[in-house]
């Protein structure tokens, strides 16, 4: 019996910032592309058949946020939102797939599932650390992470409450909630855990000038970056691959 792939579900407009993402996402977990499928949800809905096709979804960032004026959002991202929404919910009932959101992902899962995302927790880009909570030690995904890691981040927004059932799983002084969990098939991070530190310099390039950091410091945050060493967080991926 074969197993069902995993499938990434790309939110990033810029089509070779999506693929590099994916890739970064492929080459953490050790998949081969017949292991794990990608989908363009920017241009393409939801295919109607993904619950049953795919065994797991892998969220990557955007540059869009959940907190952006609704008048302002363009149909696209109100129509991948209400998809995500989709996954997160029947992901924390456990009536589909697991889901992992990062980054802008997370914003999502946060407000379908009741919690609530606002603009008082971003975090420039480049390293920060990480500490896991007590109830991360019995987590499947989460247990076998050092206790304190590093991570990267960029991000405008942040979860300010959790969504209710949700177990808070890392966090920092800067943005509280960094991963949280629901049952066993819901998982979301703040942070990036995918990208390697030249992966994560070269998605700087795409979006230097997006406001995540000043365009004229990118050497400086640039190096910043390279000098981090983020070996924990692509374990986290493996683990959620392994469980999915």
């Amino acid at each position: 019996m074969t197993t069902a792939p995993l499938l990434y579900v790309c939110v990033r407009p810029q089509e070779g910032a999506a693929a590099a993402e994916y890739e970064s996402f492929r080459s953490a977990m050790h998949l081969t592309p017949e292991e794990f499928a990608r989908h363009d949800l920017v241009r393409e809905p939801l295919p109607a058949d993904a619950f049953e096709r795919y065994r797991g979804f892998l969220v990557g960032g955007s540059p869009f946020n959940v907190t952006d004026p609704e008048s302002t959002k363009t149909d696209a991202q109100r129509r991948l939102e209400a998809d995500l929404a989709r996954i997160a919910k029947a992901a924390a009932a456990g009536d589909g797939p697991a889901a992992l959101f990062t980054c802008y992902g997370i914003g999502v899962a946060t407000r379908a599932l009741g919690g609530t995302v606002s603009r008082a927790f971003p975090e420039d880009t480049g390293p920060v650390s990480i500490a896991l909570t007590p109830v991360a030690g019995a987590d499947p995904v989460f247990g076998g992470l050092a206790d304190r890691f590093t991570a990267l981040t960029a991000h405008k927004e942040g979860t300010e409450s959790l969504p209710p059932g949700a177990r808070l799983l890392a966090s920092n002084d800067a943005c509280p909630v960094q991963a949280y969990g629901i049952g066993d098939r819901l998982y979301a991070t703040q942070f990036h855990p995918e990208p390697t530190t030249t992966a994560f310099t070269e998605r700087m390039a795409v979006y230097r000038d997006d406001g995540y950091f000043e365009s004229h410091a990118f050497d400086e945050v640039a190096g910043r970056v390279l000098a981090a060493s983020v070996t924990e967080p692509v374990r986290l991926l493996r683990a959620f691959g392994a469980a999915a």
